[in-house]
């Protein structure tokens, strides 16, 4: 059972990440602001709160991270930023945590890992889920959306993978981070004709990058290693039900039935795949 101090920071971990999804949502929908400017606004605030957390640390000369692995941060960024102009919160949370989680269990199988019958329904459930969830209907979402998010994921499913085993993760990602600055600026000079600031989305913005991303990834990065592997993937599962409900209490989206039936089968096949490590040898070599 977890003790009240990593538990703690898990909580605290998870409420941001949900959080991400519900002021980027809350900006592009409620305020002036556009994507582009959105994402900037994220990376660079981000940027600068995790190098100041590392200059308290006395590691201000921030050497980690790659060029690589910022690019697909940043393919993160803007494709999660671009998605939420169609999306609710709900269900393009539920996309980006299904695609993350697809894909890195997709690597592994290329890999080599061998999946128990167990492992490969739960697989099937979860792909069967998002699919479900992406058939034209009239609950479905919107297809432009649908795939920026479905991209977002994978992009952040492949950051995740190359920043698996870090040494020293929060300096990791803060030098992915501050590499992504010439980027964002890039995209934003690339959109200035459709520019859009107002107060209330730059706040959005600033709290996103600085509060939900920055400060949300040091308190996950101090969790990480007081909980087990396979704890903190299964407990990651409550990322988008946190966000849908933050979507229905505070944002007034629907809650709707293919939405609900979708997260029982993406996030049930997941855990089941996830679960299945504590029973069976889950990376044993062909």
């Amino acid at each position: 059972m977890l003790q009240l101090r990593p538990m703690l920071l898990t909580f605290l971990a998870l409420i941001a990440f949900a959080g991400n999804s519900l002021l980027c949502r809350a900006a592009l929908a409620n305020t002036q602001i556009d994507a582009a400017s959105f994402t900037s606004i994220r990376l660079l605030s981000g940027a600068v709160v995790l190098w100041i957390l590392l200059a308290l640390r006395r590691r201000e000369h921030c050497e980690g991270g790659n060029w690589l692995s910022a690019l697909a941060l940043f393919v993160y960024a803007a494709g999660f930023s671009f998605a939420y102009i169609q999306l609710n919160t709900g269900i393009g949370a539920l996309i980006l945590f299904g695609a993350v989680q697809t894909s890195m269990i997709a690597f592994g199988l290329w890999r080599g890992e061998r999946f128990t019958t167990a492992q490969w329904l739960g697989l099937l459930l979860a792909c069967a889920g998002l699919v479900g969830l992406l058939l034209p209907g009239g609950a479905a979402p919107p297809l432009l959306g649908a795939v920026l998010m479905l991209a977002a994921g994978v992009a952040w499913g492949i950051y995740s993978l190359r920043g698996k085993g870090a040494v020293a993760p929060l300096q990791v990602t803060a030098g992915n981070f501050i590499r992504t600055i010439p980027m964002a600026l890039l995209l934003s000079f690339g959109f200035v004709s459709q520019a859009s600031l107002d107060s209330a989305g730059v706040y959005f913005a600033l709290v996103s990058g600085a509060i939900t991303s920055g400060v949300g990834y040091a308190i996950w990065y101090s969790a990480l290693p007081l909980i087990k592997a396979t704890t903190a993937a299964t407990v990651q599962l409550s990322v988008p039900l946190l966000a849908a409900m933050g979507g229905v209490l505070l944002l007034q989206e629907p809650l709707t039935l293919r939405l609900l039936l979708a997260s029982l089968a993406i996030l049930g096949g997941i855990a089941l795949v996830v679960l299945a490590v504590n029973c069976t040898p889950f990376s044993r070599k062909r």
